[in-house]
């Protein structure tokens, strides 16, 4: 049984994308081979800057012999539909069909559908440069003179080779030969850009993973991954310093280097007066290097990769990583400076006349307009929530003048950041200092949400004018395109209203289309918080704005639903929805109300009764959102339910009795309803079996 070596050598694929890059390429060959009935024992992908490859072990020598019958539409299906079943099947004409007969449904069409025998090497010689061809990248490039045909290939940076072997145990290894592009596959590969750029001939994975290593290339990015990690501390260790944990950062830049080399470097001393945040940017978002620390403050030290092992030990080019963050520290210098003294002969006044010149939209004016509207919309959420009104209203009014700083032109990453900054060394107020910086978040799932109460109360405010002035121009989000992120101002205020467990009425502020698409956002944030998708559309109206009472809802009746009371009733109450609707639709006739003089069993009588008793308790406990009160209250009626139904029959000749019985469904149904629509719950397979059983 023989191993598949792959590798696409290529130029440099981006950082982000090479992870996902090589389980794909993982994915969609060992999906094909199972579809192609090629069995396989265990598949790794690895990735480094210049390479995609893929191992599989233990290939079947053989596809096996495959054969089945897929059925097709009608005969006289219109012309599409045919077309679609021909394409599905892999049938050049209907002729190639079968036809049967059911005597209810007449005429069909059925295709034999016959895999034969083939061999493995062959059937590899077509999948991959298939795959290749229609490789999923986000974002691809056409080049060199076939460029000019729209049909060449494409990859994300151009594709320099392909490796393909089959190698067995006790026999030499072959090469699969397949041309895609242009590019003839072979056994040969390439070793480090820089130490040994000659061509490498390939034996088999072993041999292929020490011939990399010797030529300074280590193809396991995990193990990049703990060479960048160990030597990192260690240097550190030596200098009395510690590193900065920050695996996202350890990620990327192990996907930047293919034989990593660790390397310390320092930037001028003076440059440690800046606020942090300017530093961490400059060093980790910027230059890709690690912060280091002594004790708890930041050192001027920091940790570089390099992708060579330089002659003179990597002193250049940690000097030039040292240069250029000296630059761009005395430019935030710079900046830094200026604003100071701008603001401190003048405050925030020039700077918040200046985002009168600022557009926010052509067709919702100025940054300044926008300011005084978030101004508006933070007093009347202080209201609601129990902010203080005034702090809101003034960090409403300064949480945008650093879009006028110097520092924020120049770092715009640092918008809020700089503003916390600035407010700090005004001196304004602790809490409207923190809003300053809080007002964005949460950005998305893994950001924190504020919990100080004017920082949720203009976060609230930025995040809902977006929304507003956007629906008031009908610029709303349309399938994937949302280029202002109003989903995620959305999904934003959705988190600051379920963290801090907020009533804020949203039907006074939005109207039923944007109440709409809260909606759906908070499905996805239930459903993905482990929810029920029929329970949370059981609770949702089209009026609820109470985000956090639907959210409590949903967990209260998923909850009770898991219960054997529970369950029981659920079958109760869908039962009898289920009667009222078939009824409804005869136009059998139904009373509006129960009316006793009719009733002829106890069971009828008590239930009405249960009803009643446990429609005020469920009222007056959701009057109170206490929904534990209220679900323990629908609880009761489990046993005069079931009591009724097993005594009891509803659709009996007598047409008053008949009609008074359906009030009395309608009446549980209406009972239900306070807490939720449940003709929109799905009764569990196992209980309908039990049921029917």
């Amino acid at each position: 049984m023989p191993d598949l070596l792959l590798e696409l050598f290529s130029e440099e694929i981006p950082a982000r994308m090479q992870r996902k890059a090589a389980l794909d390429l993982k994915n969609l060959i060992t999906e094909t081979l199972v579809d192609s009935r090629i069995t396989y024992g265990i598949a790794k992908e690895y990735w480094t800057p210049r390479r995609l490859t893929l191992y599989i072990r233990n290939l079947a020598n053989y596809s096996s012999y495959f054969k089945t019958e897929q059925r097709g539409p009608r005969t006289n299906s219109p012309e599409q539909v045919i077309s679609g079943f021909l394409r599905r099947a892999g049938l050049e004409s209907i002729d190639q069909a079968e036809i049967r007969r059911e005597p209810q449904k007449g005429d069909f069409y059925v295709a034999i559908v016959e895999r034969p025998i083939r061999a493995t090497e062959e059937m590899i010689a077509e999948i991959i440069p298939n795959i290749i061809q229609t490789f999923p990248w986000s974002k691809s490039m056409r080049w060199g003179p076939q460029s000019a045909n729209l049909n060449s290939l494409r990859w994300v940076r151009p594709l320099q080779s392909i490796l393909c072997t089959l190698s067995y145990e006790l026999e030499k290894p072959i090469v699969i030969e397949f041309e895609v592009g242009g590019i003839i596959s072979s056994n040969i590969t390439y070793g480090h850009r820089f130490h040994a750029s000659h061509p490498i001939k390939i034996e088999n994975f072993d041999d292929y993973v020490v011939s990399l290593e010797k030529t300074r290339v280590i193809l396991d990015a995990e193990r990049r991954k703990e060479i960048i990690r160990d030597n990192a501390q260690n240097i550190a260790f030596t200098r009395n310093l510690e590193l900065f944990q920050d695996n996202n950062l350890l990620e990327e830049v192990s996907n930047l280097v293919e034989w990593p080399v660790t390397l310390i470097s320092e930037f001028n001393k003076e440059y440690l007066h800046l606020p942090s945040e300017v530093i961490r940017l400059t060093i980790k978002d910027h230059q890709k290097c690690f912060l280091l620390r002594k004790g708890k403050k930041l050192s001027n030290h920091f940790l570089l990769v390099s992708n060579i092992e330089a002659r003179d030990g990597g002193i250049e080019i940690a000097r030039g990583n040292a240069k250029v963050i000296n630059a761009r520290l005395s430019d935030a210098k710079f900046f830094w400076e200026m604003d100071l003294k701008t603001i401190e002969s003048e405050g925030f006044k020039p700077w918040l006349e200046n985002l009168n010149k600022v557009t926010f939209h052509a067709a919702l004016g100025s940054q300044a307009e926008r300011v005084n509207r978030i101004v508006v919309l933070a007093a009347e959420i202080a209201s609601m929530i129990g902010a203080a009104i005034g702090k809101a209203r003034r960090a409403a009014e300064i949480c945008k003048a650093d879009l006028s700083s110097a520092m924020v032109s120049e770092f715009p990453e640092l918008q809020g950041i700089m503003g916390r900054h600035y407010a700090e060394f005004l001196g304004e107020d602790t809490d409207i200092i923190l809003a300053c910086q809080e007002h964005h978040s949460p950005l998305g799932i893994s950001d924190s949400v504020p919990i100080n109460p004017v920082s949720v109360t203009v976060a609230i405010a930025d995040k809902l004018d977006m929304l507003i002035s956007f629906w008031s121009i009908n610029q709303k989000p349309t399938g994937s395109k949302d280029p202002y992120a109003l989903r995620r101002a959305a999904f934003g205020i959705i988190r600051l209203i379920l963290v801090n467990q907020l009533r804020l009425p949203l039907a006074q502020k939005v109207n039923s289309d944007l109440l709409s698409f809260f909606h759906k956002r908070l499905r996805s944030y239930l459903k993905d918080s482990g929810a029920r998708y029929d329970l949370i559309d059981a609770v949702i109206t089209p009026m609820s704005d109470n985000l956090l009472a639907i959210t409590r809802r949903v967990d209260s009746l998923g909850s009770f639903l898991e219960t054997e009371d529970g369950k029981n009733l659920l079958v109760g109450i869908k039962r009898a929805i289920n009667i009222l609707a078939a009824e409804k639709k005869k136009g059998t006739r139904i009373f509006k109300e129960t009316i006793p003089d009719f009733f002829q069993a106890s069971e009828e009588t008590i239930l009405v009764d249960a009803i009643s008793h446990a429609e005020t308790e469920i009222e007056e406990a959701v009057q109170i959102e206490d929904y534990a009160t209220a679900i323990s209250a629908l609880s009761k009626l489990r046993l005069p339910v079931d009591n009724f139904f097993e005594k009891v029959m509803v659709n009996v000749d007598d047409e008053e009795i008949r009609a008074n019985r359906l009030a009395l469904m309608r009446r549980i149904y209406d009972a239900t309803k306070i807490i939720a629509d449940f003709s929109k719950i799905s009764v569990p397979k196992e209980i309908l079996i039990h049921e029917e059983g």
